[in-house]
């Protein structure tokens, strides 16, 4: 089996050296760079990865300004990132997820921990259970991680397609913020409801037209209406 390619933007070496040791030690490959703008140069001449781990303080660019402009790039294959920052308030949290990251490390970090968030990332992005559904004439294939208002693709970040297929193969069904978040990083994962309803207020706005097909349940928290209404 081909080794997963870790991209490690991190401006502090000794951080940047910790890590790579760890990823390489657990069976994956790294490059790293000391800014963002570095990172880019990598994506705009086509080289492919398989995750990020961004720092959020970088001399340059800083780690919310790459998120956002990487979000934005069509040309760019959208790949999980996860943030490592010495930021721990929910604001700036909610600010990771609002900008397109798909989990947030703060420093110090347990090397074992940040090893199985890469290893859950990676197995959520790439699952492909029953592939393909279609819900509301949307259309989600989980195996090449597609989503499509007929024929216009949804440009979803990872969590947002995870939120998106958990609704659609569950219509009708109430999911509480602490469930969502369950679904997405499993048991014990630290996330505000701020972040969770971030995330799918983008969701929403993606969605376009069909945004009200993701309803509020107050008090409770969030279902996709049921496609048989």
């Amino acid at each position: 089996m081909q080794k997963k390619k870790i991209l490690i933007v991190e401006d502090e070496d000794a951080i940047a050296e910790l890590v790579e040791f760890n990823l390489r030690k657990s069976g994956f490959e790294c490059v790293r760079v000391d800014s963002a703008e570095k990172a880019l140069e990598l994506f705009e001449g086509g080289e492919h990865f398989d995750l990020i781990l961004l720092d959020l303080m970088l001399t340059g660019m800083d780690g919310t300004d790459f998120c956002k402009m990487y979000r934005a790039r069509g040309d760019f294959e959208q790949i999980p990132i996860i943030m490592l920052t010495a930021r721990g308030e929910d604001s700036d949290i909610v600010s990771g997820f609002d900008y397109g990251a798909d989990d947030y490390i703060t420093k110090p970090f347990s090397p074992r921990v940040l090893i199985a968030r890469i290893r859950a990332r990676l197995r959520s992005n790439t699952q492909d259970s029953e592939s393909k559904i279609s819900v509301h004439g949307i259309s989600l294939d989980s195996e090449f991680h597609e989503a499509k208002i007929g024929k216009k693709n949804l440009d979803l970040t990872s969590n947002e397609f995870s939120i998106l297929e958990l609704f659609m193969r569950n219509t009708g069904k109430v999911y509480s913020r602490d469930a969502i978040i369950r679904n997405l990083h499993g048991e014990g994962y630290p996330v505000t409801d701020r972040a969770v309803d971030v995330l799918i207020v983008n969701l929403r706005k993606k969605l376009g037209a069909k945004a009200d097909l993701i309803e509020t349940i107050r008090g409770v928290g969030y279902r996709m209406a049921r496609s048989d209404a």
